[in-house]
């Protein structure tokens, strides 16, 4: 009877820490928090930092319990930095667990329609552990941005519209890189082979294409835009771009240019200036570039905005014709007192 009364107690005692080592392990330590947090460790970062972060953040509920199976785990001694997804009733284990194997969870980093460096470095430092001082030095760096046919005015030209997956702590270098990979696939030697047959660098067309990217949303007319501007270029006409000038002015607000605007001296203004510009003025998509690889075979020298506000254009072999054009376009302007 004894016996029977010892194996119970023990059998119990032995439930009791099976239930205290489960509970320490594996029962929800999550802090005040629904869904999915993200706990964000910074290169460089020590044990006590990463505590630190968990405590600002309240991303557990016993911060001693969640040390006490850190150091058993030996978490102390292998810190990695990145992006860790925490999710809503997760326990010690599984959170230490990802923390010490490094399982960061990925930045998808969207790239649409950016116009300037500046929008550049502010979208890359807003999804990336890289700071923009970090990433200006390395964009206006043109001895490493020479390995990519590109130099500082030509950013643009490497980051084309798409979806890309990073983890956060990806250096500058290293993002610039995976994302410029994109544009170089892209760059097929078909599509090389139609660049040379325009006589342009890689550079130019994607500066075209900007041009026409900023022009027309829609994708039938964008080849008749870029043989406007393919027939000035070879002509030796100025561009006359209006989305140059907006780049120009750093106004991309402006419904109307006007002459004070086209006077703006600036290499980006091709008003003033004949030939391209000294790079793109904005990521263009690869319809656009397709679009000047691909451009409409037509006498067109210019264009203007239908007065149907439809978003299409009426284009023009001749001035006299396209005067007539931008009376029109004008005249509705003024009738929706749009300035």
């Amino acid at each position: 009877m004894i016996k029977k009364i010892i194996a119970a107690v023990a059998l119990l005692i032995v439930l009791v820490l099976g239930y205290f080592a489960y509970a320490k392990y594996f029962k929800s330590n999550t802090g005040n928090f629904s869904g999915t947090e993200f706990l964000y460790i910074n290169t460089g970062s020590t044990y006590a930092d990463v505590i630190q972060v968990i405590k600002e953040n309240n991303f557990v509920r016993d911060l001693a319990c969640f040390e006490e199976v850190a150091k058993q785990m030996d978490y102390p001694n292998d810190i990695h930095p990145g992006r860790y997804e925490l999710r809503e009733g997760m326990g010690n284990y599984s959170i230490i667990s990802i923390l010490k194997g490094g399982k960061q969870r990925p930045v998808k980093l969207v790239i649409n329609k950016l116009r300037t460096k500046r929008d550049i470095i502010r979208k890359f430092a807003s999804n990336l552990e890289a700071d923009s001082s970090e990433l200006e030095k390395l964009f206006n760096n043109n001895a490493y941005l020479k390995t990519f046919d590109i130099d500082s005015n030509q950013i643009q030209c490497a980051i084309m519209p798409n979806t890309y997956e990073l983890y956060w702590n990806t250096t500058a270098d290293k993002a610039f890189e995976k994302i410029a990979r994109t544009y170089q696939h892209f760059w097929t030697s078909e599509r090389r082979q139609k660049a040379i047959a325009l006589k342009l660098k890689i550079a130019e067309v994607i500066t075209i294409a900007s041009i026409v990217e900023e022009e027309t949303n829609n994708n039938e007319e964008k080849p008749f835009i870029a043989s406007v501007y393919l027939n000035r270029y070879k002509k030796g006409m100025a561009l006359g771009a209006d989305p140059t000038v907006k780049f120009a002015v750093d106004d991309f607000t402006l419904k109307r240019i006007l002459k004070i605007h086209t006077a703006t001296h600036s290499p980006y203004n091709t008003y003033l200036n004949t030939g391209l510009p000294p790079g793109p003025i904005c990521t263009p998509s690869e319809k656009s570039i397709d679009a000047v690889l691909n451009a409409a075979s037509t006498d067109y020298l210019f264009f203007c905005a239908k007065e149907d506000f439809s978003g299409t254009h009426n284009f023009a072999s001749t001035y006299a014709a396209h005067l007539l054009n931008a009376k029109k376009y004008q005249h509705a302007l003024d009738m929706r007192n749009i300035k």
